[in-house]
């Protein structure tokens, strides 16, 4: 089966990070915020919350994308089970960045989409860990306003690049969205992306 190519899809976000790296794939990115609040749901383990808040963000604007192509994804940072979600403000930042330091974590970084009535969930997974940090290095990271739209209070792809010692795994799941994922779920619905062009038709997953 030769894959259609698409090339434009709806982010059901305001992320200017997913909508960077959608972009550059090729693909036009119309946003459209979904509105969902990210309740807490206890009952869920981190794994399965980034699950159900992308399901909900998706949910929530398929009734304004008629049978467009829309992805939804939500990332979740995962301390021993524990999930950690954007800090509200510099004392819960700071705790958060606390906790992290010296430690390892994982990052989950879930995505639903549909196109055509057809809908297909992801969820992608990298550990990463902290180097120490001292009290100066957290308050100088939480001072330059980065933690506060972001899980676990970090972005990889930022100032607390200086903060990680290692990582195992897919960096852009822990920059918010796994594209080489998401390209592959989208050829499970036979379509594709400019930027993937050369690489349509892959050696089996490994």
């Amino acid at each position: 089966m030769v894959d259609r190519e698409i090339a434009t899809i709806v982010l059901a976000s305001a992320s200017p990070r997913r909508r960077t790296l959608l972009g550059s794939l090729g693909l036009a990115v119309e946003t459209l915020p979904s509105g969902y609040a990210e309740p807490p749901l206890p009952e869920c383990g981190p794994r399965e919350l980034a699950v159900r808040h992308a399901r909900a963000k998706l949910e929530a604007v398929l009734p304004q994308v008629g049978e467009r192509l829309v992805v939804a994804a939500d990332t979740v940072v995962d301390l021993d089970g524990v999930a950690l979600g954007k800090p509200c403000d510099v004392a819960e930042a700071t705790a958060m960045l606390q906790a992290l330091s010296g430690r390892e974590h994982v990052v989950h970084t879930a995505f639903a989409l549909a196109a055509g009535g057809r809908r297909l969930e992801e969820v992608a997974s990298t550990r990463v860990r902290f180097y120490r940090l001292s009290r100066q290095e957290i308050a100088a990271y939480v001072a330059t306003g980065e933690p506060f739209d972001k899980a676990g209070g970090y972005g990889i792809q930022g100032a607390a690049a200086a903060m990680v010692e290692a990582i195992e795994g897919d960096f852009y799941t822990v920059m918010g969205f796994p594209l080489a994922r998401f390209v592959r779920a989208l050829r499970r619905l036979g379509l594709s992306v400019p930027g993937a062009k050369a690489c349509s038709h892959p050696h089996p997953d490994r």
